[in-house]
């Protein structure tokens, strides 16, 4: 399993409310092969980590092709600051 992490900063917590019940109602976006998506928010900060999994490499790159042609709305988030994949070699629920 893989996963992308995307980091957003900036943002306040009015507006990162009103993203999330935007991408809750939106469902998961085409063309992104993810079995799952996370996104932990801190609103005292405004920091937001935006990750994303992929059963395979091949579904990471196809995923993070396709996020990286989509943006959240100016200023929802904040800026994206950073966007780092991970190999997961343990997963626990």
């Amino acid at each position: 399993m893989f996963a992308r992490v995307a980091t957003f900063e900036g943002g306040n917590a009015a507006e990162i409310d009103d993203t999330i019940e935007q991408m809750r109602a939106g469902g998961r976006p085409d063309g992104v092969p993810a079995t799952e998506f996370l996104l932990l928010v801190d609103r005292g900060s405004g920091k937001t980590l935006a990750v994303s999994l992929f059963e395979s490499e091949d579904d990471l790159r196809v995923g993070s092709a396709a996020l990286e042609g989509m943006s959240p709305p100016t200023g929802a988030l904040g800026r994206r600051t950073s966007v780092e994949t991970f190999e997961v070699p343990l997963q626990m629920s």
